[in-house]
């Protein structure tokens, strides 16, 4: 027979609780699961709510008692549905079910309204792209920008994913060739070098949802000059990584670097980066580059590392 009802609030960061407490159990109990035991209470959890509608309702049932006042033939009513006629759970089994039932059928309208939305966007894409191909000779600067800005917002039509092409080598080589379609306007317009953080960055935006790990990203780099690709991953001393044009020249980048520093008189990584309209990543790799072939030479002080040019060997 029961004792008590307790509801727990003790812990907001665990489980609600009520315990319910038992009177000692009688001599003429009837034989169950359990002979005897130590305890003289259990516990009631709940993990997603429900325990103060539970507990309301457990609490009235008990002052009414209605079970001594129901003869043992006549079955205790239960909730039906009365169109299907389909007995349903009550109690927190019946409030958790409909819970789930609820995630269930909003997650199936989310996922209906973005793939329609996505479809959309993957068929205007294609448009967009399809009118680029076929007025190259009639279609104005302006329009370009302005269509190669949609195509951006809107992503890649047909991104390579481990999905269409599988993963390892094979996934790799498709996504080297795609990256190498998609790099070369970008890489032109930024004289021919781009960091690989930077690319990064540039690739994953195009791609929408299905995004690139570094991982792969890097290993299909990997894979340009063995596809005769006109770029190729290059690994600067200091570790950074760079995607550049195969035609860049290594002596135009020494020479800008030592023609410019020449210029000035000096040159900071900040200050070269201005003058070249690169990151300052790159251009520090330029000018520790200039300085390597021993066309340049530093000073390293508190206030910051400075190229000059390198008088012994101009005037040697």
């Amino acid at each position: 027979m029961l004792s008590s009802l307790i509801y727990d609030r003790t812990s907001p960061l665990s489980c609600a609780k009520i315990v319910v407490h038992l009177h000692a159990s009688p001599a003429n109990k009837e034989p169950g699961p359990y002979q005897q035991s130590k305890f003289s209470y259990f516990k009631l959890s709940f993990k997603e709510h429900g325990q103060i509608e539970f507990f309301r309702r457990l609490t009235e049932e008990l002052s009414q008692k209605r079970w001594e006042s129901t003869p043992m033939s006549q079955p205790i009513p239960t909730a039906t549905n009365s169109q299907t006629g389909r007995t349903r759970a009550v109690g927190i089994v019946g409030i958790e079910r409909k819970i789930e039932e609820r995630r269930k059928e909003t997650e199936k309208i989310s996922q209906s309204k973005l793939m329609v939305k996505a479809k959309e966007m993957v068929e205007l894409s294609r448009s967009i792209a399809n009118k680029i191909k076929d007025k190259q000779g009639d279609i104005t600067e302006d329009e370009t920008i302005r269509f190669k800005s949609y195509l951006l917002s809107m992503g890649i039509a047909n991104p390579v994913t481990r999905e269409t092409h599988g993963s390892g080598t094979h996934y790799h080589l498709q996504l080297a060739k795609q990256l190498g379609d998609i790099l070369l306007a970008p890489l032109e317009e930024r004289g021919g070098m781009m960091a690989l953080t930077e690319v990064y960055c540039l690739v994953n935006r195009a791609r929408g949802m299905e995004l690139l790990s570094p991982e792969d990203l890097v290993n299909a780099c990997k894979m340009f000059e063995s596809l005769k690709q006109p770029l190729r991953l290059r690994i600067f001393d200091s570790g950074v990584m760079v995607v550049q044009l195969q035609s860049h020249s290594e002596e135009e980048m020494i020479s800008s670097a030592l023609d410019n520093v020449t210029d000035k008189g000096s040159l900071t990584a900040e200050e070269f980066a201005k003058l070249l309209g690169l990151s300052v990543l790159l251009s520090k790799e330029r000018l520790l580059l200039a300085e390597k072939m021993g066309h340049l030479c530093r000073d390293d002080s508190v206030e910051g590392l400075r190229f000059y040019p390198n008088l012994f060997n101009s005037q040697a």
